[in-house]
C-alpha cells in the first residue's frame, strides 16, 4: 500500500510539474506556435500565416471586440463562466445545435495545448490547464496570447495576421468595424470570412459593435490593456 501511494504521488507530481513549467514559460516568452497549429500543418500541409504581436502593438478595439463577441465576463471570472455553462447545458439538454460556453481562457488552453476534437479527457486536461493559466498568468497575458493564436481564417493565426492578409493594415491600425468584423468570424474561421463577410457576418459585426458600446468601450478593459484605453 505503501509502494502504491509513493507511486501515485510521483504520478501526480510529475503531471502537475510536466505541465506546469511550459505554462509558466510561456507567460514571459513569446509562444512559437500552438497545438491547434501544428494539428492544421500536419493535416494540411499548407503555410501557416502567423505573426506574434506584443499586446501593446495591437489595437484596443480589437481585444474589445474579442470580449464582447466571446468571454464579456473576462475580467471577472478566474477561467470558468459558471452561469454561461449552465445556460449552455440547459440550452443543450433541449436539443438543437450545441452551445459552448468556453471562456478566453478556455480556449487558449485547448488552442495552444491541446487537440481538437471532443472528448471527456480533453475536457479535463482543458479545465485543468484553464486552472494553471489564471494561476501562473494575468489577464493580460492571456488577452495577449489569445489574440495571438486564435485561428482568424484558412491557415491564418493571429490579429496581426488576419489585419496584414485580409484588411491590408497593421493590427495597431484596425478600426473599431474592423476589430468587430474580426471578432465576427471567430466561432468559424474556415466557414466565415473576413475578406468577403456574409451577411450573417455583417450583422453578427454590428451586434458585437453594439455589445462593445453597451460594455463602455475600451475603458472596460483599462485594468487589463497595458496602454490607457483610447
Amino acid at each position: 500500500m505503501k509502494r502504491l501511494k509513493k507511486w501515485v504521488f510521483v504520478v501526480l507530481a510529475g503531471f502537475i510539474l510536466l505541465t506546469a513549467v511550459p505554462v509558466l514559460v510561456l507567460r514571459w516568452l513569446p509562444v512559437p506556435t500552438s497545438a491547434v497549429m501544428l494539428q492544421r500543418t500536419l493535416g494540411e500541409r499548407e503555410w501557416q500565416h502567423y505573426q506574434w504581436i506584443e499586446l501593446e502593438h495591437i489595437a484596443a478595439d480589437v481585444a474589445l471586440a474579442v470580449v464582447a463577441a466571446e468571454d464579456q465576463k473576462f475580467p471577472e471570472h478566474y477561467g470558468f463562466d459558471l452561469q454561461a455553462i449552465r445556460k449552455a447545458l440547459s440550452h443543450n439538454a433541449r436539443g438543437g445545435r450545441v452551445r459552448g460556453a468556453s471562456t478566453l481562457t478556455q480556449q487558449v488552453a485547448r488552442n495552444l495545448f491541446l487537440w481538437q476534437g471532443r472528448s471527456w479527457i480533453r475536457k479535463g486536461l482543458e479545465a485543468w490547464m484553464t486552472v494553471l493559466i489564471e494561476a501562473l498568468w494575468p489577464k493580460q497575458r492571456i488577452l495577449e496570447v489569445y489574440l495571438n493564436i486564435a485561428e482568424t481564417g484558412h491557415q491564418t493565426f493571429g490579429v496581426e495576421a488576419a489585419a496584414q492578409r485580409f484588411l491590408a493594415t497593421p493590427a495597431a491600425r484596425i478600426t473599431r468595424r474592423q476589430a468587430a468584423l474580426i471578432a465576427a468570424v471567430l466561432p468559424s474561421p474556415n466557414r466565415l470570412h473576413i475578406a468577403r463577410p456574409s451577411p450573417y457576418v455583417l450583422e453578427r459585426r454590428d451586434h458585437i459593435l453594439q455589445q462593445m458600446e453597451a460594455l463602455g468601450g475600451t475603458g472596460y478593459l483599462r485594468n487589463i490593456l497595458p496602454v490607457p484605453a483610447r
